[in-house]
């Protein structure tokens, strides 16, 4: 199955539905960060709302060209910390029904492209796939020009 894809802005009115893929995303990644869920079943997220009122944050839902499907979203920012300046990859989460589809690989490229310049991203800490995928998507996407230091891809488009 291929599918082509669009980022799409995360407006202020759909955030809710962002925060809801968000706690399934933080659902999946307690597996290996140990994160907990508070008393009423939700994982902690405090930087949520940041997303909508700082200029330096930016998120994204991953949607089918055409046919406006929900693939996943991705949050970029603007916290490094081995560049003074660039862009990080803050969350990001294909619905399992679309992985291995090639939808993340768009999906990371194109928030490459949107953002030239200094790059950080950090795989799931604890997640093989999850630094696959990021080594794999990367390498390719700057020729083998990344670094790897201490969990960190760093690379510069």
């Amino acid at each position: 199955m291929v599918v082509d894809i669009r980022l799409e802005t995360v407006e202020e009115h759909k955030k809710h539905v962002l925060y809801r893929l968000l706690q399934y995303s933080l659902f999946e990644e307690s597996l290996t960060d140990q994160n907990d869920m508070d008393e009423d079943g939700v994982f902690a997220y405090p930087w949520f709302e940041d997303y909508f009122t700082e200029e330096d944050r930016e998120a994204f839902f991953i949607k089918e060209q055409g046919t406006e499907k929900l693939l996943g979203f991705v949050m970029v920012n603007t916290y490094v910390q081995r560049w003074e300046s660039g862009h990080s990859i803050a969350e990001f989460m294909v619905l399992p029904k679309f992985r291995r589809t090639g939808v993340g690989k768009q999906a990371a490229r194109a928030c490459f492209d949107r953002y030239p310049g200094n790059w950080e991203v950090s795989p799931s800490l604890g997640s093989g796939q999850a630094y696959e995928f990021w080594k794999s998507v990367i390498r390719k996407y700057t020729g083998g020009q990344e670094r790897w230091e201490d969990g960190i891809f760093l690379f510069s488009n």
